[in-house]
């Protein structure tokens, strides 16, 4: 694979239109619509790359195991992953774990990094920590982590998030829909450390609720907030 290198840009002046909101009553941080960010391209250079968690059973999904189910033709594992493989991320790293073969099948024909989450019945967290293993071992200096089981991500939402963190405009930047935050976010490396802390089924959350450099960019993107939970969702 190709590795790319991306720049960013270290000014942290916020135009006329950011204000402070609190996300939920619960985390600190600034708005910005994806229209607004400059594009611009200055030294120095930055590695970023994408974990994507996809590792748990989706108990709470009636029917056949969620990430194999079909979304346009391709399993849905596929769908929430080729956005990242076609962004500008240098490198795409799925964490996989209940029914690791066929998920693997299903993923055969993109360009990524398999890594097997032996404790995945440990909940999110477990996958997250292999992520930012995977990120430090790589030395990305900061990761886009996305979840297996939102396929309706576009690459292009990706990219404004990694753009915006490379514009330096936030530590983690999350996109959102109408004033919704979603995901996939991204964690600069200053982060790793108190990610790989967390514990329980939960992913990146606890960090962004205790940072004070947080972004919310809103995008068109309803993807964003399109998690498949039950079959209603697909």
């Amino acid at each position: 694979m190709t590795m790319q290198s991306h720049p960013r840009t270290g000014d942290r002046a916020a135009n006329s239109s950011t204000q402070r909101i609190a996300d939920g009553g619960s985390i600190d941080s600034t708005t910005l619509d994806a229209s607004e960010l400059s594009r611009r391209h200055p030294e120095p250079q930055t590695n970023v790359g994408a974990a994507v968690l996809a590792a748990g059973e989706g108990t709470r999904y009636e029917g056949p195991y969620k990430l194999l189910e079909t979304v346009d033709g391709e399993p849905l594992i596929k769908q929430a992953v080729a956005p990242f493989v076609a962004s500008c991320v240098d490198e795409t790293v799925v964490i996989v774990g209940h029914k690791e073969a066929e998920v693997r099948e299903a993923l055969s024909d993109l360009d990524v990094t398999i890594v097997r989450n032996d404790d995945y019945e440990e909940g999110q967290s477990s996958s997250l920590r292999l992520g930012v293993e995977a990120a430090r071992e790589r030395g990305w200096d900061a990761t886009v982590f996305g979840l297996g089981d939102m396929p309706f991500v576009t690459a292009d939402t990706v990219d404004l998030v990694v753009q915006a963190y490379l514009e330096d405009r936030g530590e983690i930047v999350a996109p959102a829909y109408e004033g919704k935050r979603g995901n996939p976010t991204i964690f600069g490396s200053e982060t790793y450390a108190a990610l790989s802390e967390v514990t329980g089924d939960t992913g990146g959350r606890p960090v962004l609720r205790s940072s004070s450099d947080v972004l919310v960019l809103d995008t068109e993107d309803r993807g964003v907030l399109r998690d498949v939970d039950v079959k209603s969702d697909l």
